[in-house]
């Protein structure tokens, strides 16, 4: 037996794992007689139409199943490690980072510092590619893997050595080289700190990275999350209104030289840039298709877009009635509370009452929704009026779960604040139609949600 094997969790019904018997907690030893070091091995392994597997029953049986299907088609198991290895612990020790930051006695898992480039695949993660060995790249390159999200933060390689406080930091840039000659797309990041890597390091950094347009599609810019767990470590402070302004002057200048050059805008702010800046979002066309939502650029274009549309969709709806809360974070609200207003506008009988949450869980500079904690919204919302239902954004819950980051359940915040609590998903569509449901049916029978 191979020394290495993999704990089936789940076996999908009416799969050809089902039809060859494989049960949940049989582990797979190998296919056509070689190990499987993680998730990537297996996809690729079970592509052909001819494969062979080495199961170990529960019972200690090893049974060798001769497969025959269609190219590239699934056998329908999942495993109890969906990586199918360890998850690689980052070895950096940024001077920024957001883990470093937390307060002491949350989950364990909350602490966990990956730098793992297979999450990038499969789950969007950004990777400083100081964790990525020769064998890395090559397996990134044979398998022809992309995109790869990419942690730069800065060109200049000493400067990198310096901000990740690794030495090896500045030379593992040349990775990106190697990725680039077999193909491989890319997007990337930077993380901007005051004093560091901003003005004329980051106007360097991003003519750095021009060179690797068009393989490397997009390039967000984002100002240092700060909290106010910052003893001992390195003194970083938050931009100010003129700072940002001069941040999105830089990256609206190389927006358009590179749509003059290359036809795509490539280096984005995030949306909190222009906030600070008090500033219009960008129109959605200077997105290029939206890359790089998940770190916040063009979040509130598409919602605001996606809630006009809706909105236009509902002029001819008959009376709405209701009364209902939102609460949300200090970033969005000013957004937030503009759709509510233009709802109420279009349905008097409507009454919305938005509530920004200050973070005093993490500090007052943490003003995304994604990490407002259960406490914070019990402090500020008891005894506030909340209507018939308080409505939440999504990402305010641990994904997949119905508890939040300070592990206070909904259930329990729920029965605390004595009103129910509906989750809205991330869409300006969502938005409206989650408020006209919880609405008395009666009156909004007429639309269909």
């Amino acid at each position: 037996m191979q020394e290495k094997a993999h704990i089936v969790r789940k076996v999908i019904p009416g799969s050809i794992a089902e039809e060859m018997e494989i049960e949940p907690g049989d582990r797979l030893i190998s296919i056509d007689d070689t190990e499987i070091e993680d998730i990537f091995d297996y996809q690729f392994m079970i592509q052909d139409t001819y494969i062979e597997l080495l199961v170990e029953k529960a019972d200690g049986e090893q049974w060798l199943l001769e497969v025959e299907k269609e190219y590239d088609e699934d056998l329908g198991l999942e495993f109890e490690n969906g990586l199918m290895d360890e998850y690689r612990h980052c070895h950096n020790k940024c001077v920024f980072c957001f883990i470093d930051q937390m307060p002491p006695g949350m989950r364990d898992t909350l602490y966990f510092k990956d730098d793992d480039s297979r999450l990038s695949f499969l789950q969007g993660n950004y990777v400083t590619l100081t964790n990525m060995s020769d064998h890395d790249i090559d397996r990134i390159c044979r398998y022809r893997l992309s995109p790869i999200n990419i942690s730069f933060h800065t060109m200049n390689p000493e400067l990198r050595c310096k901000m990740l406080n690794n030495r090896f930091a500045g030379e593992a840039l040349k990775k990106v080289d190697r990725l680039m000659e077999v193909d491989i797309h890319m997007n990337g990041q930077i993380v901007l700190c005051k004093g560091l890597n901003d003005g004329r390091e980051l106007e360097y950094s991003i003519r750095e990275l021009m060179k690797y347009i068009p393989n490397l599609e997009s390039v967000s810019v984002v100002p240092v999350g700060l909290t106010k767990y910052r003893e001992g470590l390195y003194p970083l402070e938050p931009f100010g209104g003129g700072e940002a302004a001069q941040v999105i002057d830089l990256i609206e200048e190389f927006q358009r030289e590179c749509f003059e050059k290359f036809g795509t805008h490539f280096v984005h702010a995030s949306d909190e840039w222009y906030i600070l800046a008090n500033r219009e979002m960008p129109e959605a066309e200077r997105y290029d298709g939206y890359l790089q939502l998940e770190n916040g650029v063009g979040m509130l274009r598409l919602l605001l877009d996606e809630f006009e549309e809706e909105m236009e969709k509902r002029t001819g709806t008959l009376a709405v009635e209701g009364e209902l809360a939102i609460a949300t974070g200090r970033l969005a609200y000013p957004y937030i509370q503009r759709m509510a207003q233009q709802m109420m506008a279009l349905w008097p009988g409507l009454k919305l009452r938005v509530y920004p949450i200050t973070n005093d869980f993490f500090g007052e500079l943490i003003t995304v929704s994604g990490l407002i904690t259960g406490q914070d919204l019990l402090a500020q919302l008891k005894g506030k009026p909340l209507g018939s239902c308080l409505l939440l954004p999504e990402n305010i819950l641990r994904s997949g779960e119905d508890i939040f980051l300070d592990d206070i359940r909904l259930s329990e915040l729920e029965k605390a604040l004595q009103v129910p609590i509906n989750i809205v998903k991330s869409s300006g569509s969502n938005f409206v139609n989650s408020i006209l449901a919880a609405c008395d049916r009666g009156a909004a029978k007429d639309v269909a949600i």
